[in-house]
Formats: C-alpha cells, sequence, structure tokens
C-alpha cells in the first residue's frame, strides 16, 4: 500500500478547480506559468480573458529581481502582492510595497520593475472612451491609504474602493474582508462580470448552482449573471480582490460590432 501521507491527489487527478459555463474556479495546484510577449524575468499566470469569454484579462506576475512586465495596449491596474516594484509613468517614479497600486490609462507609456522576487496582480482592459468624459488620470497608491466602509450597514464585511467611483473609469478594482461567520447579504446576479483572488483566509463560494471551499490563492472567474454567494469560514478575517466592469451602459460596443 503507499504512503498515504506522501501520496500526491493531483497524481490521481483530483484537484478543487472546476471550468463550468458561467464561472470558473482555479487553484494553486493547476496553475501554469507562462511567458507573455515584453515580459523579461518574469512569468505570468493567466486566470482570465477573452479566449474564454471574458471582456478584461487579469493573471498573476512573478518577478524575478529586475524582471520588468510588457507594453499593452490597453488600460492596466498592477496590485503588489509581495515584494517591490518601481513604476515609471513618463517622467514620474514610484516604488510599490506590498498592498500598493498602480493604475495605468490606456496608451500612456510606463516600466514595470521589480528591485525584489515580486509577486503582482495585473488587469487589463480595453478603455471604452465616453464622449463627454474626461479619460482616467494615473494613479499610484497603497490600499492602506484607502478608507474602507462597511458594506449594506455590516460592519464585520468592509470593502475599499481602490479606484474612484466615477465616469472616468470604467471598471472598479476593489478588496473586501469579511470577519469569520459574515456573508453577503443576498445571492447576486447581475450584468457585471467579475475577476476574484483570494487573498487571505477562507470560506464557502456559491457559483452558479455549485458551492465550493475556496482559499488564499484561488481564483474565480463570474460571467454576467451567474449566481454569486460567499461566506467566511474560518477562525481568521477572509479578504479578496475582486475587479468588475462598471460605469457603462451595457450596449456599449455592441453598436461598434453592429456597425461592421
Amino acid at each position: 500500500m503507499p504512503d498515504q501521507s506522501q501520496l500526491n491527489l493531483g497524481h490521481l487527478g483530483q484537484t478543487r478547480s472546476a471550468h463550468q459555463r458561467n464561472h470558473f474556479l482555479l487553484t494553486a495546484d493547476t496553475f501554469v506559468r507562462t511567458a507573455l510577449p515584453g515580459m523579461q524575468k518574469c512569468a505570468a499566470i493567466v486566470h482570465a480573458g477573452p479566449a474564454m469569454g471574458a471582456a478584461f484579462t487579469q493573471y498573476t506576475a512573478e518577478f524575478e529581481v529586475g524582471g520588468t512586465l510588457g507594453s499593452t495596449a490597453s488600460q492596466r491596474f498592477v496590485y503588489l502582492l509581495e515584494g517591490e516594484l518601481k513604476v515609471k509613468l513618463d517622467a514620474k517614479r514610484a516604488d510599490l510595497d506590498p498592498r500598493g497600486f498602480a493604475f495605468i490609462p490606456q496608451g500612456l507609456r510606463h516600466r514595470v520593475t521589480a528591485t525584489t522576487a515580486s509577486r503582482a496582480v495585473v488587469i487589463e482592459k480595453p478603455y471604452q472612451a465616453l464622449a463627454s468624459v474626461r479619460p482616467p488620470k494615473p494613479i499610484l497608491s497603497n490600499e492602506d491609504a484607502v478608507s474602507s466602509h462597511a458594506l449594506n450597514d455590516d460592519p464585520d464585511l468592509q470593502v475599499k474602493c481602490l479606484l474612484p467611483d466615477n465616469f472616468s473609469f470604467d471598471f472598479a478594482v476593489n478588496t473586501m474582508v469579511y470577519q469569520p461567520g459574515a456573508a453577503l447579504s443576498q445571492v447576486e446576479m447581475h450584468v457585471m462580470e467579475h475577476g476574484l483572488l483570494m487573498l487571505a483566509g477562507g470560506g464557502i463560494y456559491r457559483l452558479g448552482d455549485s458551492w465550493y471551499p475556496v482559499t488564499a490563492g484561488d481564483f474565480i472567474w463570474m460571467a454576467r449573471w451567474c449566481p454569486q454567494w460567499f461566506a467566511a469560514i474560518g477562525k481568521v478575517p477572509a479578504k479578496y480582490l475582486i475587479y468588475k466592469d462598471w460605469n457603462r451602459h451595457p450596449l456599449i460596443g455592441m453598436e461598434t460590432s453592429a456597425a461592421k
């Protein structure tokens, strides 16, 4: 009989990862690393992108010392998980420490370089301009500098909005912290899609008609109108970083396609 303490369940085809029509869960045992064009001394774990139906791309970038991201034709959001990054925006320079983040508008020349071995969340999305609204300006900040508020007046569920909530921005990135036992007050179904990375703790996520145990390091994609609900389980708070498209009419983009 094999030594059960040494048995790698992955070798038996076991995983918590799941891929359904309107959602998927990716766990660290199924992550595959790849190089993206322009990256140097850096690898990407691509979590979501247009190839599977998402309107955005999200990946975890793993930098060696001196590693850099490639360029992008889209707007870019970077959130540092660990290490230290130097961000150059034209003539401006800034250092990002853990929980630091940068928003880089579409078309702005920039460079992101690691000064130590580092890991960062990277979100990229083509900008949907509005004729009457000025495009967003770059942001360099840290989550610790952002005030939190209770979701639906529940003090055990705190939200930090890392990007301003105005029509210059066509997506939002928030962190959410649940005290043990806290839960969303309803099952949500809405027009926004999500990319979600668990940062700490764990709990139960309902996605579609399934319930999944989730823990730090897991990634979740939720399609538009996918039923979704979360409750924190354990002795420590659960925290995640979540993306959603925002501040645009659902017909934007379809008008251009119809005209072709």
